[in-house]
């Protein structure tokens, strides 16, 4: 097949965030079986090496820079949302808009250059013409439901501008709705996420293809390092991030370290804000900032939090730490999508939501050495078996190519 891939995020390297690693990870099966062309947009932060190494993985690389948007203060804003009311596109969506990667976009399709387009993450939607589907297969990759995870921060109270949210909410539903009528298939990672999507289109046939993990990047420990190390990894300039570690540490993190004193706290990822950089005054906290390796720092840990309140999807930072061998303790939110607790399988990961359990759950795996190698054997097992690249990448194929046939 001839596939036509757009992403507005730079997907390289794969660890720039969660959005980058799933889209970056089916773009390396797809090409090794198909011609890909690939059209992304170049961020400040993206360097002319990255650029030659994605080449590498791709037929075809087409790079625009990403569109400036200036914030234009309190008429800027609300010149925004009345766009948001009249188009019913959100801000995020156009602020990513290239007039130029539209006319690139728009010559190929018509020029009959590809069999098939897919958008990674739905973010991309906004370059696919309707009539599109008359000429091509249209595919949007679904990362997180845009509504579903909107809804989710106003029920969880972690909205950064409630009175913001509430307004949007409807207008994000009727976006989502309109928006999936230009697609053949929309995939998802969760079913939280496709139970969601087929209240828009009911009679859609929406496949779930789980994220994947790269094995050799994530290997599994080789000793347990005991001790009272808890980490977090993930991108902290992500919302959901920043709130999750600010709440495990101004409502878990003082409990703990009252039972376990000395007990330490790892912040692991890029582009920390100035509220993330503040925790590192708390006693124990470290924050890092970009690293090399996020698997040296899961190997050294004794356990990983996963303390999402929000976010739809399936958590790469939670395969990740499973991978590693690090014992898991996690939310409703951080281990959406994954068989962890449930009573007929191995226990793979330990459920938390509130402070208190939280706090006994990362008190049993300090204490209790079999039970951190019970957790650290099946999660690995659990992602070996489940959540490889290369099954999501198969799977991915068989919805891409459907129907697909060679003249």
């Amino acid at each position: 097949m001839n596939i036509l891939m757009l992403s507005s995020t730079f997907p390289y390297p794969a660890t720039r965030g969660g959005t980058q690693v799933r889209t970056f990870n089916l773009l390396d099966y797809l090409s090794r079986r198909h011609t890909v062309t690939m059209v992304t947009q170049r961020e400040a932060d993206v360097s002319d090496m990255d650029i030659f190494n994605l080449r590498e993985h791709v037929d075809n690389l087409v790079v625009f820079d990403r569109p400036h948007t200036g914030s234009g203060g309190a008429v800027g804003k609300v010149k925004r949302f009345g766009t948001f009311i009249a188009r019913s596109t959100p801000p995020s969506v156009l602020n990513r808009y290239s007039p130029q990667m539209q006319s690139w976009i728009d010559d190929f399709v018509e020029a009959g250059k590809c069999d098939v387009i897919t958008c990674e993450h739905s973010v991309n939607e906004i370059y696919i013409r309707p009539h599109f589907q008359e000429k091509v297969k249209t595919v949007v990759n679904v990362h997180s439901s845009v509504y579903g995870s909107c809804l989710n921060q106003l029920e969880t109270g972690i909205s950064e501008n409630k009175l913001r949210d509430r307004l949007n909410l409807p207008l994000l539903r009727r976006y989502e709705q309109e928006y999936c009528k230009k697609f053949s298939d929309i995939v998802v990672t969760t079913e939280e996420d496709k139970i969601q999507l087929l209240k828009f289109k009911p009679n859609a046939q929406i496949p779930v293809i789980p994220n994947g993990v790269d094995l050799v990047s994530f290997p599994y420990r080789t000793s347990d390092p005991g001790g009272r190390r808890i980490v977090f990894v993930g991108a902290m300039d992500n919302l959901a991030n920043i709130d999750a570690v600010c709440f495990f540490c101004n409502e878990v993190l003082p409990e703990i370290q009252k039972l376990y004193p000395g007990t330490t706290f790892d912040i692991v990822g890029s582009r920390p804000t100035k509220e993330v950089m503040e925790l590192k005054n708390k006693p124990g906290v470290n924050v890092t900032g970009r690293v090399p390796s996020m698997a040296e720092y899961l190997h050294q840990a004794t356990v990983c939090v996963v303390t999402m309140r929000t976010g739809f999807g399936i958590k790469n930072k939670t395969l990740e730490a499973m991978a590693a061998g690090t014992p898991v303790v996690g939310s409703n939110r951080g281990l959406e999508g994954l068989a962890c607790d449930l009573p007929n399988v191995p226990l793979r990961a330990i459920r938390a939501n509130q402070p208190d359990e939280y706090i006994k759950a990362i008190s049993q795996i300090f204490d209790k050495p079999q039970l951190r190698a019970e957790l650290s054997h099946n999660a690995r097992e659990y992602v070996e078996k489940e959540f490889t690249w290369e099954s999501a990448g198969k799977q991915y194929e068989e919805i891409v190519g459907a129907g697909y046939t060679t003249n």
